[in-house]
C-alpha cells in the first residue's frame, strides 16, 4: 500500500495494489474508488484532502511497514 499526496492538487491517492483501474466510481463527493478487473478495489482518491482528513498525522498500528521519507 502506497500514500500518495500531491499538494499541488490537494489530492490523496490510496493505492492498494499495483493492479490497473477497469472502473472508478465516486462514492461520495470527492472519493473515488478504483476497482480492477475483478472487482476489487485498488484504489482511493481523496479531493480536498487537507480539508478531509489530518494530513499531519498518519499511524501505523500494528502493521509490519518499511517507512520512507522523500525530500523535495
Amino acid at each position: 500500500m502506497k500514500l500518495n499526496y500531491y499538494p499541488e492538487t490537494d489530492s490523496l491517492y490510496i493505492d492498494l495494489s499495483s493492479k490497473y483501474s477497469k472502473e472508478s466510481v465516486e462514492v461520495s463527493e470527492g472519493i473515488v474508488l478504483d476497482y480492477d478487473e475483478n472487482a476489487h478495489i485498488i484504489g482511493i482518491d481523496i479531493d480536498n484532502a487537507s480539508h478531509k482528513i489530518d494530513l499531519n498525522e498518519i499511524i501505523l498500528n500494528k502493521i509490519p511497514a518499511q517507512l520512507q521519507t522523500i525530500s523535495a
